[in-house]
């Protein structure tokens, strides 16, 4: 199996694997997600450091059963070779009702199938009101024409 576009990387292939990885997440599909990721893929995400698809996809599931209406936006911060650096945001809310937004960079290392081999991530968030919430598109896929973080101030 592959997952087009493939490294090396120029700008618009790029830009597309990022848009791509910001769809399947907003998907919130864990084991539609755990399918862009090498069978031994390693992750570093907050004090988590899953290890292979399965385990991926298992931090997939636990993630959005707590992040309710959970919205990514993801944003192309640099690209060489086999390897893109991302920034992004995204918002949700727990199970009582609170709102956070959470900002973060990642670090991401394809083989040559396309598929993600390493993805390393380092996340800050903090309560938000439901006021204060910028990603208001119906859950699933960011519209095309919504704002994207640089233009939403973020």
């Amino acid at each position: 199996m592959s997952r087009s576009p493939l490294p090396p990387f120029d700008e618009a292939s790029a830009r597309e694997k990022v848009r791509l990885a910001e769809d399947g997440w907003n998907s919130r599909d864990p084991a539609k997600v755990a399918l862009a990721y090498t069978e031994d893929t390693r992750w570093r995400n907050r004090a988590e450091f899953p290890r292979g698809r399965d385990e991926a996809r298992a931090f997939l599931e636990r993630k959005w059963a707590r992040e309710l209406d959970y919205r990514l936006i993801k944003e192309l911060w640099a690209f060489s070779g086999n390897r893109i650096a991302v920034r992004y945001a995204y918002e949700y809310h727990d199970d009582s009702g609170n709102w956070y937004r959470a900002y973060g960079n990642e670090n991401w290392e394809f083989a040559p199938d396309g598929l993600m081999r390493n993805r390393h991530a380092s996340i800050n968030e903090h309560p938000i009101s439901e006021e204060e919430r910028k990603f208001r598109w119906p859950l699933g896929r960011r519209p095309d024409d919504h704002p994207g973080l640089s233009d939403l101030g973020l």
